[in-house]
């Protein structure tokens, strides 16, 4: 099947790297082709076209896809990449919403980059990170002499968030826990399995997992009043 064009009539986005965006952003949420299209409402092959082709699709399909992606057309197309977080004006009078525990669940397993908040002997630090989940436990990988290693052992919190500066909106997750260096072959293993892509960081000596089992996990979320704008 022919992959459909890009509409005549909506003038081109400006030029960006929409295939490697897409393709990163369905392999962080673990999603194949199928997946996508079915969410979007296309067939698989214009996935791969968009991918691999980087094809401007027009507006329309753009935001059926970030839908599908859980993402916005500005983070697809590369239109947020130069502002810095936060440059948004807040709203008055914003709704303050306290998230289940099976929606801090949700969250956590739809995404895969976070920051993780450990004491060191040099003071505390935060460390971004992507990760995986493992039942209810998340996982990442690090060096075993990196400052996220010396969390083996003692309590640690995890953090993520998404952030939208157009709309002022956004929510954060907040899992507070012990964190255990991962040594069994089994264990490994299948962790191994269950990671999507290498440590953020690279490098080859990040072969040491370590867990965070929560002991406690809040989330809350934050919008503007319906009919508000920021």
């Amino acid at each position: 099947m022919k992959p459909p064009t890009d509409s005549p009539s909506t003038p081109p986005l400006p030029q960006s790297d929409l295939g490697r965006r897409v393709a990163h952003r369905r392999e962080e949420l673990g999603l194949t082709w199928a997946d996508v299209a079915q969410r979007a409402g296309c067939v698989p092959g214009y996935i791969e076209y968009v991918e691999q082709r980087s094809a401007v699709p027009d507006i329309g399909f753009l935001l059926r896809l970030s839908d599908a992606l859980e993402t916005s057309v500005a983070e697809l197309t590369g239109g947020l990449a130069n502002i810095p977080p936060g440059h948004g004006q807040a709203v008055r009078n914003p709704q303050f919403i306290e998230l289940d525990h099976a929606e801090c669940r949700a969250l956590l397993s739809a995404y895969g980059i976070g920051r993780l908040a450990v004491s060191t002997p040099d003071g505390p630090e935060i460390l971004p990170l992507n990760y995986c989940v493992d039942d209810e436990d998340i996982a990442f990988r690090t060096a075993p002499d990196s400052a996220a290693a010396s969390a083996d052992g003692h309590d640690a919190a995890f953090e993520m968030d998404h952030i939208d500066d157009v709309m002022s909106e956004g929510w954060s997750v907040l899992m507070v826990g012990t964190a255990h260096a991962v040594t069994a072959p089994h264990a490994v293993r299948r962790l191994n399995e269950l990671a999507h892509s290498a440590p953020w960081a690279g490098g080859d000596d990040r072969a040491l997992w370590i867990t965070l089992t929560p002991r406690r996990i809040t989330g809350r979320r934050i919008a503007a009043e319906p009919g508000q704008s920021s």
